[in-house]
């Protein structure tokens, strides 16, 4: 794993969001299957129409280990792109994580594997494989942009993601703000007078 991932991976994604202004964030319905799930890895994207997974396929065999498979297919709730034979496979093959805007299926046997997925929840409808899609292109995925190569976190709270370009300032700016967070609750955490004194300075702005 590159360093820049590793130092990402130990910043909650609110303060990764707070350093790019939340405008790169996934929408809040794309959540971990499990809440202690966390993801920290290169985009490797697919992009399919609705009902449709054979991409998915695709993009497994041709990522690397560590990539994270980031699906657009739309929000779509009905049809699965995955489950537990598929997402067995990406973890076998030593892929990162999966984030999809849609949803998977097999949820008993997909959790059972203990393999991150983020999405808008389970189905039971299987999608089909007429071959329709791209890989590794520009996306929309939960609402924002995403190029091959973004870095992707996720945790507990959402997905994120950081721009190639800017992953050096965003890391930066996002552990300044992790610090700024754990100075202020250890000054105030259990100090009735401290929290009085720190909601008045809010509160006169």
């Amino acid at each position: 794993m590159e360093n820049i991932i590793k130092e990402f991976l130990c910043v909650p994604t609110t303060c990764i969001s707070d350093a790019m202004d939340g405008l790169n964030n996934f929408h809040p319905a794309i959540k971990p299957l499990k809440e202690e799930y966390k993801v920290a890895g290169r985009a490797f994207t697919v992009k399919i129409p609705v009902g449709e997974n054979l991409s998915v396929l695709e993009a497994i065999s041709k990522s690397k280990p560590g990539d994270i498979l980031v699906v657009d297919v739309k929000g779509d709730q009905y049809r699965a792109i995955a489950g537990d034979f598929v997402v067995g496979m990406a973890q076998t093959l030593g892929i990162g994580g999966l984030v999809v805007d849609g949803v998977i299926r097999d949820i008993v046997g997909v959790k059972a594997l203990n393999f991150p997925v983020f999405s808008r929840g389970t189905t039971v409808a299987a999608s089909s494989k007429a071959g329709v899609g791209e890989v590794n292109v520009p996306i929309s995925c939960g609402g924002v942009p995403v190029n091959p190569g973004d870095i992707i976190i996720g945790d507990a709270d959402g997905v994120v993601v950081i721009p190639q370009a800017r992953e050096q300032e965003i890391l930066a700016n996002s552990i300044e703000k992790m610090k700024k967070d754990e100075i202020r609750e250890e000054s105030i955490s259990g100090n009735p007078e401290a929290i009085r004194k720190h909601l008045d300075q809010l509160l006169s702005k």
